[in-house]
């Protein structure tokens, strides 16, 4: 009964920040939101015994993806009233992607053959406890890398292509922007920084 408790209470606080992350105005409480989204997610995962993916949720996302994320928020100029200018003509655009994602998210839950399901059900969170040496870690690796190793690699081979899209992009030629040549800083010489002048002394009056 507690961990239903628990269960619906952090659910709760999870829905109510991700509905404040994309609400708020200010982008760093947006970002805060998001990470008390992570937080409450971590937890729920705990209650389902899964405590790998909630340790690697807070570590990976928590730890390193926000605070990079709050340090390139902090330290950007963010224009907000420029940023919504085109969200009214874009709303419809976004309204279907949205719906386009739903129905094919409910496509696939009805589509999807349960006895799959049940199956990764059952070896993650069997209904019988195990003895100490039971390691759900263990379990959830020998599913990633045989029930589930097509999608597994699709899925990194995506995250690939968009790390080197964003890599092009961060190396764009870009005019006006300054740029730092390293070879020429550590080959620089004093002569090319400082220039003495010989100037005859002040006579007093």
């Amino acid at each position: 009964m507690t961990i239903k408790i628990l269960f619906y209470l952090f659910s709760f606080f999870m829905l109510a920040s991700a509905t404040a992350v994309i609400s708020v105005r200010n982008p760093v409480r947006a970002a805060l939101f998001l990470v008390l989204t992570f937080i409450c997610s971590a937890v729920l995962w705990l209650l389902m015994q899964a405590e790998f993916l909630a340790i690697a949720l807070v570590l990976v996302y928590v730890g390193a993806v926000m605070v990079l994320f709050l340090f390139v928020v902090m330290m950007l100029d963010i224009n907000i009233a420029r940023l919504k200018e085109g969200f009214i003509r874009y709303l419809p655009i976004g309204i279907g992607v949205a719906l386009l994602l739903a129905g094919m998210l409910s496509w696939l839950l009805h589509h999807t053959d349960a006895s799959d399901y049940q199956t990764v059900m059952k070896t993650l969170y069997p209904p019988a406890p195990r003895g100490m040496a039971y390691n759900n870690t263990a379990e959830l690796g020998n599913l990633l890398y045989t029930v589930y190793v097509y999608p597994f690699e699709i899925a990194a081979v995506i995250l690939l292509v968009a790390i080197i899209a964003a890599i092009a992009l961060t190396l764009r030629h870009r005019p006006r922007t300054k740029y730092q040549n390293p070879d020429k800083q550590v080959a620089v010489q004093r002569k090319d920084r400082v220039r003495i002048v010989s100037m005859k002394p002040e006579e007093k009056k």
